[in-house]
């Protein structure tokens, strides 16, 4: 069975879209952008194939959260001392809904925080999926307006 344009490009979204959640220096909105602006898939396909490609690597950040704290004295953590305890500060003051704002550049140390937390998993999959979805059709939406 071959291998059609639009699978590859959808592959490359979800690529993109896991990438970008996790610790790595990713950005899938200009994919995502460039396939809603081309025209051969529709949003929808678009929506749900980043927003699940942007949430199983949220999850990954959320096992690395939970495996992080046995690292945390180790010279080469990427996070000093007042970092973590800091996030954990911010986490502890407003908790859950904090993964609402997953979706945000900085949104990634959250989902980290929020597996050392031990946040339930199906809490933390809704809230991340809320947020990750509501950015991915707020991106269509704003690149359908801009482009008429």
């Amino acid at each position: 069975m071959p291998v059609t344009t639009v699978t590859l490009q959808l592959v490359t979204l979800f690529a993109a879209a896991f990438g970008a959640a996790t610790i790595l220096p990713f950005q899938s909105e200009v994919v995502f952008v460039g396939l809603q602006l081309a025209g051969q898939i529709g949003i929808g396909w678009l929506i749900l194939v980043a927003s699940i490609g942007n949430v199983l690597g949220a999850v990954v950040n959320y096992v690395l959260g939970r495996g992080i704290e046995r690292f945390r004295h180790r010279h080469w953590f990427p996070a000093s001392e007042a970092q973590l305890d800091r996030a954990q500060r911010w986490y502890g003051r407003w908790g859950v809904w904090t993964l609402l704002l997953s979706w945000a550049p900085f949104g990634d140390a959250f989902t980290v925080v929020a597996g050392m937390m031990r946040t339930p998993v199906w809490l933390f999959v809704l809230l991340v999926t809320l947020a990750k979805t509501g950015r991915y059709a707020a991106l269509a939406w704003a690149t359908a307006a801009a482009s008429g």
